[in-house]
């Protein structure tokens, strides 16, 4: 598939999340046959905002296996498999997502289109969320107090409140619904580009004349307005082909015009 029908179809996908139309969107990128961790990322936020858990975590498994850094996708990933009651895995991948933080306190994905700042005390909060499941209160208190000596900004009142909560199982943190991977918007600006060239005129001594119109794609359609139509020599074509490149008006040679 062209890069741009890509971009076409991933830029109305992110429409119809705007739109919440979950399944609208789900229906466009559908039709992108190789998805990118990106695409794969909306297309299991779509599911999530659709209760569909199952559909979200084998679209998350698509999303890593095309991009292994990305931390967000494990932190989403451990969410949605806390969801399930999955802990053990949840903990693993929270594991992998402290890993790919690189040592930052947040991670901005704004350069790469998601409008989410993920910060480390957030993945500590489900690390946390994943021991109580296991039973593990301890593991989880530890985890919850080193999210509030974090120093990463952006921290609420979750952490605050888990920590007054005696073996409580906590809620995991996911990425907000309708968040998602959007294309640059120079690159859509692009999409809808117009040709500013229009029409131009190959003009003959004789008074008949051909009109040559640049279309789509660079095809070349012509019409008789005078005269009949000269059969095109090579002169007609080294006038054809500058006109394509250049959209100037040529004249035709005097020993060249068309016969009436």
């Amino acid at each position: 598939m062209p890069y741009t029908e890509l971009l076409r179809l991933w830029n109305e996908s992110v429409q119809a999340v705007d739109a919440k139309d979950w399944e609208g969107a789900l229906a466009k990128l559908q039709q992108i046959p190789e998805q990118t961790s990106r695409t794969h990322f909306n297309a299991a936020s779509a599911h999530l905002a659709l209760g569909q858990l199952d559909m979200a975590l084998r679209c998350l498994d698509l999303t890593i296996a095309k991009d292994e850094r990305l931390a967000v996708a494990f932190f989403q990933r451990a969410a949605v498999m806390l969801q399930m009651d999955r802990s053990e895995e949840a903990l693993s991948d929270c594991i992998w997502a402290q890993e790919h933080m690189r040592g930052n306190a947040v991670i901005d994905y704004r350069q790469l289109g998601l409008r989410y700042k993920l910060y480390y005390w957030q993945i500590l909060y489900n690390t946390a969320a994943a021991y109580c499941r296991m039973g593990q209160w301890e593991s989880a208190m530890d985890k919850l107090v080193s999210a509030t000596q974090d120093r990463g900004q952006g921290r609420g009142g979750n952490i605050e409140v888990a920590l007054k909560s005696r073996r409580e199982v906590l809620d995991p943190l996911l990425v907000p619904v309708g968040s998602v991977f959007r294309p640059r918007k120079q690159e859509i600006e692009q999409l809808h580009q117009r040709d500013f060239l229009g029409k131009a005129k190959v003009m003959c001594p004789s008074g008949n004349y051909l009109i040559f119109t640049i279309c789509h794609q660079y095809k070349l359609h012509y019409k008789k307005v005078l005269g009949s139509i000269p059969s095109l020599g090579s002169v007609h074509g080294v006038c054809m082909f500058s006109l394509c490149m250049r959209g100037f008006s040529l004249g035709t040679p005097a020993s060249h015009s068309p016969k009436t």
